[in-house]
């Protein structure tokens, strides 16, 4: 597997390097220092696996490099390490694609867990950012009031849950179609039922309610 670490501080590097080698042993890592220097080594290694990338980078707005990441290259999966960790930044970040949001605060353990869920297909949204925007948010409540401790107790049905699992993968409408080998209007009426349920009114908003509670879905392509 090909690694990018994109990032301009060298210390920093050095310890995502570390966390990595001790996850895939056989990585290979490369490094940049800005958005200039990842360009480049995108350019040259197509078969790039991951990106890990800070978004205070000395050139360019590490969103920026997202998005154009995720326009050029949608097959990498791109984690974001940053600073910030404020809930619009990691809304931001998920709404263009990562799939995953690291706070450099972190521990090592952190780190290490977070990477281990990227790798297996999931999400990662730092915990502390997983409660409501406003205090007497209902957000994934039953009509009891009571938070749900499966999606089926929320009323989705088995389909509409191996969609979900797949959401929460950064997966497309299109995406979803061809892995469940369903019409894309069908989807679109899933999701659109997704939300409803949820409470929420996009797929960031969906992953970050999933995160707070809780909830470990398997998608159709982890069997």
């Amino acid at each position: 597997m090909k690694v990018l670490v994109v990032d301009d501080h060298a210390l920093i590097r050095d310890a995502l390097r570390g966390v990595l080698k001790e996850l895939k042993d056989d990585a290979t890592i490369f490094e940049a220092a800005d958005s200039r220097q990842a360009r480049r080594l995108t350019d040259e290694n197509p078969d790039l696996g991951l990106v890990l990338l800070d978004l205070n980078l000395p050139d360019r707005s590490g969103f920026d490099v997202l998005a154009e990441l995720r326009g050029s290259r949608p097959a990498v999966s791109v984690v974001v390490l940053s600073a910030l960790s404020d809930r619009d930044s990691v809304a931001k970040a998920l709404d263009l694609g990562a799939a995953g949001f690291i706070p450099k605060s972190a521990s090592r353990e952190v780190m290490l867990s977070a990477l281990r869920l990227v790798f297996s297909g999931g999400v990662y949204i730092p915990p502390e950012i997983l409660g409501p925007r406003e205090p007497s948010a209902k957000r994934g409540q039953t009509a009891a009031g009571a938070r749900p401790g499966s999606p089926r107790e929320l009323g989705l049905t088995d389909r509409q849950v191996e969609i979900l699992a797949l959401m929460m993968q950064g997966k497309s409408n299109k995406a979803i179609c061809r892995s469940l080998d369903l019409a894309e209007p069908t989807v679109k009426n899933h999701v659109t039922a997704i939300l409803k349920a949820l409470k929420v009114t996009n797929r960031t908003e969906a992953v970050i309610a999933v995160g707070a509670l809780g909830w470990e879905l398997r998608s159709p392509e982890d069997s």
